[in-house]
């Protein structure tokens, strides 16, 4: 038997890299079934064989590059425990902004029509309807593997003013206007060499590509939008960090107003965005 502190060092260490002990402990408490807070006060007790075998099965999977994401099935993003799976993305902390300025958007107590465009697991769609119960959200993908994991994550997170349609961006709810429409697209050009790196390399590559230089749907994005936007109706995008100017440029060009664009985390910028006040 081992100690719970001695098998995370070791872990800690095949995995190196300066993320490898909260990767460890991450995979040790979903072998365990524990919160985090659990360790604090057991970084002593033994580890049973089995649970040893079952850690090491996934530490293993870790160190061949899989992301912890897909190894343990699961995300957090916005409080929600989410499940992921290949077939979707992996959220990540800096899409929190599009949902921040996306409730920036949103009043809290009047019905509000917002599209999730490519949901993956349902991240944004599901983070926004958390905040505006009123709201009623469609989330799209083309992907009918991923739309099932993101309406497993409604269900498991008891949210029930969102719904799903199959087909790609907006062309899978024909018709429909919206008060805010939100997507965090594909944005890599297609011979970009960190999608050889990385977790990048484990994720739909059809979720990440978008052409020569990584704007293709948002350029199908930003020309369908107006066609299904209300009055005063905005468009926020998730981008690369270098393609700010290209989108505020897409987004100018189709007759937005208020262009801006909003820094991630790291100061980088991530969402640009605008409003449209119409053909009149």
């Amino acid at each position: 038997m081992s100690r719970v502190r001695d098998c995370l060092s070791a872990a800690a260490q095949r995995l190196g890299g300066g993320e490898a002990r909260l990767e460890a402990e991450v995979l040790l408490l979903h072998v365990l079934g524990q919160p985090r807070a659990w360790l604090y006060a057991h970084a002593d007790d033994e580890l049973a064989p089995a649970q040893c075998i079952a850690f090491d099965r996934l530490v293993a999977r870790r160190h061949a590059g899989e992301p912890v994401a897909y190894v343990t099935g699961s995300r957090e993003f916005w409080s929600l425990d989410l499940a992921v799976t290949p077939a979707t993305l992996i959220p990540r902390a800096d899409t929190e902004r599009l949902v921040e300025l996306a409730l920036e958007r949103l009043p809290q107590e009047r019905v509000v029509d917002v599209a999730d465009l490519g949901t993956g697991s349902g991240a944004i769609a599901l983070a926004i309807a958390t905040e505006r119960p009123h709201a009623r959200v469609v989330a799209t993908d083309a992907s009918g593997e991923a739309l099932a994991v993101a309406d497993a994550n409604a269900k498991k997170n008891n949210i029930s003013n969102v719904v799903f349609a199959e087909g790609s961006w907006l062309a899978a709810v024909p018709g429909r206007l919206f008060d805010l429409i939100a997507s965090n697209p594909p944005y890599i050009a297609a011979d970009d060499i960190h999608l050889a790196q990385g977790d990048l390399r484990f994720e739909p590559r059809s979720a990440l590509v978008a052409g020569a230089d990584g704007l293709d749907d948002i350029r199908h994005i930003v020309r369908t939008a107006p066609a299904q936007l209300r009055q005063h109706g905005w468009l926020l995008l998730e981008h690369g960090y270098e393609q700010g100017s290209a989108v505020r440029s897409l987004l100018l060009a189709a007759g937005f107003c208020d262009v801006a664009t909003w820094q991630d985390l790291a100061g980088l910028e991530r969402v640009s965005g605008g409003l449209w006040r119409g053909n009149a």
